[in-house]
């Protein structure tokens, strides 16, 4: 009788390789890497925007101010002073005191906002001023100003 064959074994199938948590790796640190320039991108790109507005405002919000605060002081000459050309070609100091002090007297002045623009390569700005009155009445004057010299100055 013949002997029965010996079984055969075969070797078990190697165990499944793990999938490679390194592609996921990978992306992951792509996604991070294009996210922080993104936002730094970003950041930097509104600082500059910020920076170039500011330096656009400030010259004419500083000019505004100094205009706003001797009207408030009751410091005609000076406010009158800080005037563009035109206006003062228009009229004198003398009339310029003469018109403040003949119309109803304000309480109190108030810059409230500056506009910058630029106007087929010309610059341009204006001021709004509040100005309060007894009783509680409050006007809003908006005053363009002129770029004369270097410098902003109102022209009313």
């Amino acid at each position: 009788m013949a002997e029965p064959a010996e079984p055969q074994f075969f070797p078990p199938p190697p165990p499944p390789q793990p999938k490679s948590r390194n592609t996921t790796r990978i992306v992951l640190i792509v996604v991070a890497i294009v996210v922080a320039v993104c936002c730094v991108g970003g950041a930097g790109l509104g600082f500059l925007l910020f920076r170039s507005v500011s330096e656009a405002v400030g010259p004419a919000r500083d000019a505004g101010t100094r205009y706003v605060a001797d009207l408030d002081a009751g410091n005609w000459s000076a406010a009158n002073a800080q005037t563009c050309a035109a206006t003062r070609r228009l009229m004198t100091e003398q009339e310029f005191v003469a018109g403040q002090e003949a119309g109803p007297k304000a309480t109190g002045y108030e810059l409230t906002g500056t506009n910058v623009g630029n106007y087929n390569g010309r610059q341009t700005a204006t001021i709004t001023i509040e100005v309060s009155y007894p009783g509680g009445d409050v006007r809003t004057v908006q005053i363009p100003m002129v770029h004369e010299g270097g410098q902003w100055r109102p022209c009313p």
